[in-house]
């Protein structure tokens, strides 16, 4: 029989490798997320411009 520290040590490494398989498995599809994003972005033939952070119609201050 373990002992109630051990079987909150187990509990917590069990979590842990939990929560890492789900980290692990969300970069996939960030991943693609961002490449698909970039491919819109070319085919709309937008260029990053040093004015990007300009507002139309609202003055910079």
């Amino acid at each position: 029989m373990q002992t109630l520290p051990q079987q909150m040590q187990d509990k917590r490494r069990t979590m842990s490798d939990q929560i890492m398989g789900r980290i692990d498995g969300m970069s996939s599809p960030i991943d693609d997320l961002e490449e698909n994003s970039e491919n819109l972005v070319t085919q709309a033939g937008v260029e990053e411009t040093a004015d990007e952070d300009k507002i139309p119609g609202i003055p910079k201050s």
